[in-house]
């Protein structure tokens, strides 16, 4: 076996080389050359690599601590270095579909390959079919981002590979846990009667608290289910037409069904309409259904609009229904003392989520339910065979009691080494210059005549639109065309590799987003997609 070692530059210039396997050296030069952003190969040369080189796994056994050491400097040193050049790289993955797997072999190696090989296989095959979501210029969806304490974290929750499922397996994933969420809950100024549990998605954070509030409803649906029951009414659970999908779909997933959710109405600023929510709760009373569970939502996904949890709040205490908050993404704003408003009402609820890997630089995944009757959680949950059963079982708490999962990551590390790596202090401040970023960008919408919002803007989230005038059209034709012109500008700066949007649709039109949540995104960023946008309009009113 050969390795061809390639000389590659990128399109800015700059060159290195590049360990690439000896057949693969064909395609990777038909590939360079038809990606102009990609590394442009322009010499090789060959050198043997024997199978007792070094890198290669050995006869039997793990890799030598040497290997390690040497490896691990390795990918530290090329994660480093992937964040100072991250931004000359494509915030979008430019490849077609089937490009990848176009490059793999169809079967896996007969014996081991060089972990020089692999890794030179991560610039090679990997990075070019990454969508870069820690670049700074990534404002799709809601921006994140990784940081180094929390790398670290996930590297050492690797090494250690706990499986969290109860207190024994994991002493040290179970208590670091209920501190590291104790500390967080005091940082967003939630009150001490939360108790927090870590899942991996707010989806699964909600579907839990649904399931909590089912059990709650005294139907005995843990024992005897829901199919085939002719004593059993239609339970309701009631959310805002903004609401996340996942809210929707863990209600099927419960076995709810669809018929069990019921969307209300939002305001002019896209909040949940607290007077339609008591008028619908009470219609489905009166047509025998049983309404108990309410999902009011702390940042939208598409606006980032907060619902009136202070109204909702007595509402659902009048019929002793569930209140859970949403607050996946703005939960974490609200480590910010200025901002903490946004959780008016919550000390109230059931239920709260909050996810620190959308705005507290914590790597994907970490989700947090903060709920107030655990008792219920467990008892929705809990289910302990004797091969689980442990002496101390009943002084300590076991993450399994407590969701579907049975093994549970060891996911507090991460988060604990962020908050103390950058202090309270620290992270309110990330967010907090994240917020004016967003004021700002907003600010120059609202200046041009060329541009419009197209929702309020609270926190991180931009939602506008190009609208120049056009003459001589009814508002029908004029927002259709207008709808044509936002999504090819939206594709145009995408296309440029040097931003990410994302869109959604409000009252109908669509609608740009722009969100500013990534720990490495600064003013600069941000002005330079506003360039970008403004070229896309004039390019494309010329051509029309």
């Amino acid at each position: 076996m050969s390795i061809v070692s390639v000389e590659v530059r990128n399109k800015t210039g700059q060159t290195g080389m590049s360990d690439l396997p000896s057949g693969a050296q064909a395609y990777s030069l038909r590939y360079c050359s038809r990606k102009t952003w990609n590394l442009v190969c322009t010499s090789s040369r060959l050198r043997p690599m024997t199978k007792t080189g070094a890198g290669l796994s050995p006869a039997s056994g793990d890799m030598s601590a040497e290997e390690f050491r040497r490896f691990g400097h390795e990918l530290i040193d090329w994660i480093a270095k992937y964040f100072e050049r991250i931004e000359d790289l494509p915030v979008l993955s430019q490849i077609e579909p089937g490009d990848l797997k176009a490059q793999l072999p169809q079967s896996p190696p007969a014996s081991g390959e060089s972990m020089q090989q692999i890794i030179a296989d991560v610039d090679r095959l990997i990075v070019p079919a990454l969508t870069h979501w820690s670049h700074p210029s990534f404002f799709a969806y809601f921006a994140t981002s990784t940081s180094a304490p929390g790398i670290f974290g996930e590297l050492l929750s690797a090494a250690f590979d706990n499986k969290a499922m109860l207190w024994r397996t994991s002493p040290a994933s179970t208590e670091l846990e209920e501190v590291t969420l104790d500390w967080l809950r005091q940082m967003m100024g939630l009150d001490a009667g939360y108790t927090g549990m870590i899942y991996d998605t707010a989806s699964v954070s909600s579907m839990h608290a649904i399931a909590a509030a089912r059990e709650g409803v005294e139907l005995r649906i843990r024992e005897e289910g829901m199919s085939g029951r002719s004593d059993l009414p239609l339970l309701r659970v009631y959310t805002s037409e903004q609401a996340h999908s996942s809210i929707e779909k863990g209600v099927i997933t419960l076995g709810l069904g669809q018929r069990g959710l019921r969307k209300i109405p939002t305001d002019a600023a896209f909040r949940m309409d607290a007077k339609a929510l008591a008028d619908a709760i009470e219609e489905d009373k009166q047509n025998g259904y049983v309404p108990f569970c309410i999902v009011a939502t702390v940042g939208t996904t598409s606006t980032s609009s907060i619902d009136p949890v202070a109204e909702i709040i007595p509402i659902g205490e009048k019929h002793a229904m569930w209140l859970h908050v949403d607050a996946a993404y703005a939960g974490s704003a609200a480590v910010v003392p200025e901002l903490r408003h946004i959780l008016k009402g919550s000390e109230r609820a059931d239920s709260v989520a909050v996810n620190p890997h959308k705005w507290l630089f914590t790597p994907f995944d970490l989700s947090v339910l903060y709920c107030r009757h655990m008792d219920l959680l467990r008892r929705a949950f809990s289910l302990v065979p004797e091969y689980l059963r442990t002496p101390e079982q009943d002084n300590v708490r076991s993450g399994s009691d407590y969701g579907i999962q049975l093994g549970r990551r060891f996911r507090a590390l991460k988060l604990w080494m962020i908050i103390r790596y950058f202090g309270h202090e620290g992270l309110a401040a990330r967010i907090r210059e994240h917020c004016r970023l967003a004021k700002v960008f907003a600010s120059w919408v609202e200046e041009s005549a060329d541009w419009e919002l197209m929702a309020p803007v609270p926190l991180a989230l931009v939602c506008f639109r190009a609208r120049p005038r056009l003459d001589s059209v009814d508002e029908s034709e004029s927002n259709a065309r207008l709808d044509v012109l936002n999504e090819a500008i939206m594709h145009g700066v995408n296309a440029t590799g040097k931003a990410l949007l994302s869109h959604t649709k409000l009252n109908d039109k669509i609608t740009l987003r722009l969100s500013v949540g990534n720990i490495r995104t600064t003013e600069k960023h941000v002005r330079q997609v506003w360039e970008l946008l403004n070229e896309q309009l004039e390019l494309l009113s010329q051509r029309s």
